[in-house]
């Protein structure tokens, strides 16, 4: 599996920017994976951003971010995106997707959290936010 996020760019304080993160596999594939985004600020620790489920229904969210930041996917695109409004200067970090299978257990936050989790990462897409 191949991901390919993008979206990335520059945008002032209390702005919005979309994420995509695209797999390269079909729909029947890519629903076997639940799908993380994670950032990545320097000097910092990677740090999960949202989750959501296989079929969609479930999305969870880092504190820092919910209420702010949306997840959803469309899995006959095989494509997941992260709607980021509110956009904090703190917010500014390269973001990953990534799916992990994680052994076909029902989705479960405690889990979803946890980058060892995930089995494939796209490359990366930069997100810079001016004060």
């Amino acid at each position: 599996v191949q991901l390919q996020a993008s979206g990335g760019g520059m945008v002032q304080a209390g702005g919005s920017l979309r994420l995509s993160c695209a797999a390269s596999v079909p729909t029947i594939v890519f629903t076997r994976y639940i799908i993380g985004w994670f950032r990545q600020a320097p000097g910092k620790e990677r740090e999960v951003v949202a989750a959501v489920s296989r079929g969609g229904a479930s999305t969870d969210y880092a504190p820092s971010v919910k209420g702010r930041f949306t997840i959803a996917r469309e899995n006959a695109k095989s494509t997941v995106y992260l709607q980021m409004n509110s956009l904090k200067p703190d917010d500014a970090a390269e973001y990953y997707c990534a799916a992990g299978r994680f052994s076909g257990r029902y989705y479960d936050w405690n889990l979803a959290q946890l980058a060892s989790g995930y089995d494939y990462w796209g490359q990366g897409t930069l997100v810079t936010v001016s004060s």
